[in-house]
């Protein structure tokens, strides 16, 4: 959760957790808890936001710890991901193998007919 947050506000500071909420598909609730722990970590700091017509709207703005931190967890997600990917290829060509076998094994229909 805190990766896809970090990546929501590093294109979209100006987010309120409203609109976060409605991006991630999570409760109000929770961006408001995952935000509160990025601010406690100095991952992610106030700003005010200059063009909101609402002067007590704020941006999320990444610090230059949040930003090393958004680069681990991508580097740690692309991982996971390609190992999955690479899990997940291996798995279609043996069930393509299988049904190759199957073609093979299964009765022809008769010429005669």
């Amino acid at each position: 959760m805190h990766f896809r947050i970090l990546r929501l506000l590093q294109a979209n500071p100006e987010m309120s957790q409203r609109e976060m909420s409605d991006a991630l598909g999570v409760s109000l609730g929770g961006v408001n808890y995952c935000l509160k722990a990025l601010l406690e970590k100095g991952l992610v700091k106030l700003g005010n936001f200059s063009a909101a017509p609402d002067k007590r709207r704020y941006a999320y703005i990444l610090t230059r710890k949040g930003v090393l931190e958004k680069a681990r967890l991508t580097r740690r997600f692309l991982k996971r991901k390609m190992a999955e990917y690479e899990a997940l290829k291996a798995e279609i060509e043996t069930v393509r193998a299988e049904m190759d076998i199957d073609a093979e094994l299964a009765p022809q229909p008769s010429r005669d007919a």
